[in-house]
């Protein structure tokens, strides 16, 4: 992004973990230097306070939003799941906040980047499902990543995905139509959310990547972990870039705006 760009505000959505006792709100650097280096925006970290968050005060206040993964998982009962069926760990706190934000934030224009969890919250906020053990439905895969490998080996792209022909996916790839990535998730989608489209998806059908067709800017949900080292990753970089331009470009029409219209 050009130096004299529009420096907007983003929102990376924290993670609420324990650690000997004590609750923290919680985002890899990973995110942080993709926000700030990459698409060239000012990172803010976004506590998860669930219901106790005012979205439109915030909304007031960032140009982006994007929304991070995690170990835990969206609670089932947000869309209609089998509560017998464990799924677990939950961030309720995150889930009150995302669920909240993402729909007011694609129905302000605020440009909005979901990864991993993220695509999975976007779904759910429009209404779809997920499959709470993905590597138990006949047919998928085991995408859940190998813990007992060193980092670099579990973030190095391992699955292939066919992008969706004429997707903005496809033509940040410069029109290729495959491209392989880091995908790592116990959870999948399932029914796709209302307003959503298809933008990847993996060789065992699996959705990995989506976009809100109906929101007036960016809004897009992938899989896989397009944080890590997107400098050396053409795809992973083109999608961090083409949403701080995105972020840019709300910037400027907010500023364009008489004081009473914000």
């Amino acid at each position: 992004m050009s130096k004299t760009a529009a420096i907007g505000v983003v929102a990376i959505a924290c993670n609420i973990s324990e650690q000997n006792g004590i609750l923290s709100h919680r985002v890899g650097d990973r995110y942080v230097s993709a926000v700030h280096d990459v698409a060239g925006a000012l990172p803010l970290l976004l506590p998860a306070l669930g219901d106790d968050l005012d979205i439109a005060a915030l909304l007031s206040h960032i140009d982006g939003v994007v929304l991070t993964g995690g170990v835990s998982n969206v609670e089932p009962h947000h869309y209609d799941g089998d509560p017998e069926i464990e799924c677990g760990p939950h961030d309720p706190g995150r889930d009150g906040l995302t669920l909240r934000l993402i729909r007011a934030a694609v129905a302000r224009g605020v440009p909005l980047f979901g990864i991993c969890r993220g695509i999975q919250e976007i779904n759910v906020a429009f209404g779809g499902s997920l499959h709470p053990r993905l590597h138990e439905v006949p047919g998928r895969f085991d995408h859940r990543r190998e813990r007992d490998k060193p980092l670099a080996e579990q973030l190095a792209p391992r699955q292939r995905i066919t992008l969706s022909a004429g997707s903005l996916l496809q033509r940040l790839a410069g029109g290729a139509e495959t491209a392989m990535v880091n995908s790592l998730h116990g959870q999948g989608i399932d029914r796709l959310g209302e307003g959503l489209v298809v933008e990847a998806l993996a060789d065992d059908g699996t959705i990995e990547a989506v976009r809100v067709a109906t929101a007036p800017g960016f809004a897009v949900g992938v899989q896989w972990h397009a944080e890590w080292q997107p400098q050396q990753h053409p795809l992973y970089r083109a999608l961090f870039t083409a949403f701080g331009e995105a972020v840019a470009t709300y910037v400027e029409a907010r500023r364009a705006l008489p004081a009473a219209a914000e």
